[in-house]
């Protein structure tokens, strides 16, 4: 089943690293790449490096000058050579973990992982989609909240952008996920999703700020001459 994609994702997040060692063991196949067994997690990477080795599609063991279990022993078909220690970044993409790369340190992985992530800021949570993407009715529902002062209580709220049609809506406590909602709301997404609807909140709203929130997005400007997103239902010509 195709899992549909939340067009305000960018980029990978989730980010987690994997200490591989790459094998050889026929001249006539390729390397495989195996992350030690968790037994020996504690050995150094040159206490890994050019030591013989058994494997299976989930781990491997290094038998030189290592004590090997027989029940552990009797799992491994493969044998072969650890010929270098590498350090997998890998990343998720809409759902799906993607191998990003390769470093030969846990220091330079580390490193990866904080650009990636921008550590030292917050990046593409300020988006500007056209209006097309929500209903006339949506819109006209946001310029009334942006004219009023009284607290909706909705988790977002509507503001004016000085000479100029667009309306800007600030999210709140995003990302919209139950795990972070029930952490900081002590409510589900779909708890959520049903107090919006109780509330008359515009259907082709919803939709747009549901995947804008869910995507850690914080502030969302709806304007006509802005372009459409990709990936994103249209509702107006």
């Amino acid at each position: 089943m195709n899992i549909p994609i939340n067009p305000f994702i960018r980029g990978y997040h989730s980010f987690h690293i994997q200490r591989v060692a790459v094998i050889s063991y026929d001249d006539r196949c390729p390397v495989t790449y195996l992350p030690l067994h968790l037994s020996q997690n504690h050995l150094l990477d040159e206490q890994a490096m050019y030591r013989r080795c058994i494997f299976n599609d989930s781990f491997a063991l290094i038998t030189e000058g290592q004590d090997i279990a027989p029940e552990l022993d009797a799992l491994c078909g493969g044998a072969g050579t650890i010929q270098a220690v590498l350090y997998s970044i890998h990343g998720d993409d809409n759902g799906v973990s993607t191998h990003i790369g390769d470093t030969y340190s846990e220091e330079s992985a580390r490193e990866v992982v904080r650009r990636l992530t921008f550590q030292t800021g917050h990046y593409s949570r300020c988006w500007e989609i056209s209006t097309a993407h929500v209903t006339e009715d949506a819109m006209r529902y946001l310029c009334e909240m942006a004219d009023t002062q009284t607290p909706t209580g909705l988790l977002f709220v509507a503001f004016h952008i000085p000479c100029c049609p667009a309306i800007g809506v600030k999210l709140i406590a995003t990302p919209w996920t139950t795990d972070n909602l029930l952490h900081v709301e002590g409510i589900t997404a779909e708890q959520l999703r049903q107090e919006h609807l109780d509330e008359d909140v515009p259907a082709s709203l919803m939709g747009v700020l549901h995947q804008a929130a869910e995507a850690d997005v914080r502030i969302l400007i709806l304007d006509a001459d802005a372009s459409a997103l990709d990936g994103l239902a249209l509702y107006q010509a």
